[in-house]
């Protein structure tokens, strides 16, 4: 009975020192309102200096409701990922647009308006998430309606902005050849 425990043991502690390194290597869930959005007051136009200042790539917003069970997924299961964090950290500003808020924000134009109109009147915004990619002068270049399929589908789409292959490609071929790679 005694040498089953210690080899039981033996088997754990070698399994776990296997293993340890593999699980390390996971992306930790992390708040996405922490890691991922940065702190805004709304004003895009200093947004987009900021971002110009810091060496980014551009400014990312993410357009959500409280209800939607597509932004809930994306919150828990993407942008709460530590790597998704630190990559769109990196090459964005982050921001979070409630489409039934009736918060003033500045748009790019300068003018004061509800982030309700931002999202409906300027972006046509009507089902979430809506993920909106805009360069350094204020313009969408890029625009994703609904959840990804996943953490590496989403990563796709942030490189495929800072690579600035969305300026040759649409993102859905760019994904194709992401995928014959692998």
């Amino acid at each position: 009975m005694l040498l089953n425990i210690q080899w039981r043991r033996f088997f754990l502690m070698t399994f776990l020192v296997l293993c340890l390194p593999v699980l390390s290597q996971a992306s930790t869930p992390r708040d996405p309102y922490k890691y991922f959005f940065n702190e805004t007051w709304g004003d895009l136009p200093e947004e987009i200096e900021k971002a110009k200042q810091e060496g980014k790539s551009g400014v990312l917003i993410f357009f959500e409701m409280d209800e939607c069970p597509f932004c809930h997924y994306m919150k828990m299961n993407v942008i709460n990922q530590s790597d998704v964090q630190d990559y769109f950290r990196k090459h964005f500003l982050n921001i979070v647009v409630d489409i039934e808020g009736d918060v003033e924000m500045t748009n790019f134009k300068g003018e004061s308006v509800k982030q309700k109109d931002f999202a409906l009147k300027e972006h046509r915004v009507r089902a979430t998430p809506v993920i909106a990619f805009f360069d350094l002068n204020g313009k969408r270049i890029h625009r994703h309606i609904g959840k990804t399929n996943g953490v590496e589908e989403f990563l796709w789409m942030g490189e495929y902005i800072v690579s600035g292959a969305y300026k040759e490609i649409p993102f859905i071929r760019y994904k194709r050849k992401k995928r014959n790679k692998k």
